[in-house]
């Protein structure tokens, strides 16, 4: 492919690994930043601009990395003819508002857990009372975010729900203006994406195994992401069951980026819980390692519709989470004291699998950058599961930062649910 200009827009900088890897390939790449604290991300890797209206006309392609409104602007430069990946402003809604994502899945066909919606913790707390079971506590826009105000109950009475709500109530009401509360169902957590062409999906979709919280032996407090492992399919029972039915509605839409959607599986059938209508973090930088195309061209390609399937490697990915304090909590003080400007040292000279999340570089000098303490994603590859876990945990081994933490049980779980999913018949492609 001939040398493209690549226009990276952002809120809170998510986006730089894949802007990196795009001038890695030959290509140039600008990009903005609307957070302030967050804006030294990708600097000396990414050229940086203070306003991206400007720089339209330079670029041949633009890419939007998040929700919260960009679906809207991002729709309107397609309509005028720009090549962009992004949302809508229907695709920002399945994702920032989850009962209208579960609504449009009820009418696509798709069986959903049974919810409410609240914007009152008092009533909330009046209905858990009266319909006592097991709830999950789900906040709406930008607190959904917040990955520590979600809440799974394990009470049979709801009663821990009810006083985690009472405590919401006290000190986080300004944050939280409207959640959910949804039944609590037992299963596989698994998740199906795919990217869609403006058209229709590209094959092959990507089968995904987040693992949310913070320690290793699924506890603690949940993350926005600690590690994922994902292998990639043809289409299969999830996909038909959930994602397959919206093509339509996308299609319409023109939305062009990928689409995600997280489940419960069990013998009695696939549950949604929730969308992610944009690139996943890390989900894209580990799924990087496994397309047999330069990232440049497949955007490139994603962007003009013209992209209908790709070729992946063979077997599986795994992608872990390096990250310092305060992660996952917002602390401004902890960070600065114990990880802002921390250097980033390998053993080795040997980036084989690294991808950057909060981090910039001073001369050849990668230190510590952003707010948030998420530095890294390492990425190992495998034919087996257990390969890709020993790829990836050797490429970390090779990385000292003062006061990193991960977890080192990515992929581990696979082996148990891949046995029920297959008994299920969840995996077969079809």
């Amino acid at each position: 492919m001939d040398k493209k200009k690549f226009l990276f827009v952002s809120f809170d900088g998510l986006v730089g690994d894949v802007a990196w890897q795009v001038i890695k390939e030959g290509h140039e790449a600008k990009y903005y930043i609307k957070n302030e604290d967050e804006k030294d991300i990708a600097d000396g890797f990414v050229s940086k601009v203070d306003g991206w209206e400007k720089e339209l006309d330079w670029a041949d392609v633009i890419v939007f990395d998040d929700v919260l409104g960009q679906g809207k602007i991002a729709q309107k430069l397609r309509r005028e003819g720009r090549r962009v990946i992004g949302g809508t402003e229907y695709t920002d809604r399945l994702e920032d508002e989850r009962a209208f994502g579960q609504e449009e899945l009820k009418k696509a066909g798709v069986n959903i857990i049974s919810y409410n919606d609240f914007n009152s913790f008092d009533e909330a707390i009046s209905y858990v009372k009266a319909n006592p079971t097991k709830y999950v506590i789900k906040p709406d826009g930008e607190a959904q975010n917040i990955k520590r105000l979600l809440f799974v109950g394990e009470e049979d009475d709801g009663k821990d729900v009810i006083q985690v709500l009472e405590a919401y109530n006290k000190v986080a009401g300004k944050k939280i203006k409207s959640f959910q509360l949804q039944k609590k169902v037992t299963g596989v957590e698994v998740a199906v994406g795919a990217f869609f062409n403006g058209n229709q999906f590209t094959f092959p979709i990507n089968i995904n195994f987040e693992h949310k919280k913070l320690f290793p032996g699924h506890i603690g407090p949940l993350t926005g992401e600690m590690g994922t492992a994902m292998y990639w399919s043809g289409s299969n029972k999830i996909f038909n069951a959930t994602l397959q039915r919206l093509e339509p509605k996308l299609r319409e839409e023109g939305y062009k980026g990928y689409i995600d959607i997280n489940c419960i599986v069990n013998s009695s059938g696939i549950y949604p819980l929730e969308f992610t209508a944009r690139f996943g973090y890390p989900t894209i930088s580990i799924q990087q390692e496994g397309i047999l195309m330069p990232i440049s061209e497949f955007l490139f390609k994603l962007a003009e519709g013209e992209l209908s399937e790709f070729k992946t490697k063979r077997g599986f990915q795994v992608g872990v989470r390096i990250v310092v304090p305060p992660y996952p909590f917002d602390d401004k003080k902890t960070f600065e004291g114990y990880s802002k400007d921390t250097a980033i040292l390998f053993k080795r000279p040997d980036f084989s699998g690294i991808h950057i999340e909060d981090v910039k570089k001073i001369g050849d000098q990668w230190l510590i950058a952003g707010t948030s303490g998420v530095v890294l994603v390492v990425v190992g590859l495998g034919s087996t599961m257990e390969q890709a876990r020993k790829q990836v945990y050797g490429r970390i081994a090779n990385i000292t930062i003062p006061n990193m933490y991960y977890r080192r049980d990515i992929g581990e779980r696979w082996f148990e649910d891949c046995d029920k999913l297959h008994t299920w018949g969840y995996l077969r492609e079809a």
